[in-house]
């Protein structure tokens, strides 16, 4: 088993966290991990990239090669296609329908709003998976709940290589049991959403 997840958005999102969820629940599963992250500006909401690599082999280097991504996570549109050309043939994107204006795009003044990435990816990617963000934030009753929720995305496809159940022992075991209700709450939201 071997798989190459990338995970993007930008500073503030919760990427680092979702791919630290990602490689332990690999762990746990018994696999080698290895994790790195690309963060540059993203304390000033710059672009924030994260790779995750686990295998039942030896993992030589923690950084995907280009078009050796089975799945990115792209928490915003712009990111995703930014960095679509680490997606292999045939790969999986779960991305958040809802754009955050990169520092660029807003000292310019421009008024990106996602739409021409989202749609980009339909007719680029075979296999895509929208998450609307603000819908699960509503429902859940928070604003910092994306990450996981784009996680529970990623699980539901099959594709990550991690199921919904070993998902939610990951967040348990991750995060502060003061955050375990809401951020279960948000995988069974999405999961039940499919």
């Amino acid at each position: 088993m071997e798989k190459n997840i990338l995970l993007c958005g930008v500073g503030g999102q919760g990427t680092v966290l979702a791919s630290r969820i990602i490689a332990h629940s690999g762990m746990d599963a018994g696999y080698n991990a290895k994790t790195a992250e690309t963060i540059g500006m993203a304390q000033r909401g710059g672009s924030v990239v994260s790779h995750v690599r686990i295998s039942d082999k030896k993992i030589q280097s923690p950084i995907i090669p280009k078009k050796r991504a089975d799945m990115i996570i792209a928490f915003e549109p712009g990111e995703a296609v930014r960095c679509l050309d680490y997606l292999k043939e045939g790969g999986t994107v779960i991305v958040n329908s809802r754009p955050q204006k990169p520092v660029t795009a807003s000292l310019s003044k421009s008024n990106y709003d996602g739409s021409d990435c989202l749609e980009y990816l339909f007719e680029n990617v075979k296999n895509l998976t929208v998450i609307d963000g603000d819908e699960i934030e509503k429902k859940c009753g928070s604003p910092k709940v994306l990450n996981i929720a784009l996680l529970a995305g990623a699980a539901a496809s099959g594709e990550l290589g991690i199921s919904v159940d070993g998902l939610k022992e990951a967040i348990k075991k991750q995060l502060p049991e003061k955050f375990h209700a809401i951020n279960l709450k948000i995988v069974d939201t999405v999961v039940n959403s499919k």
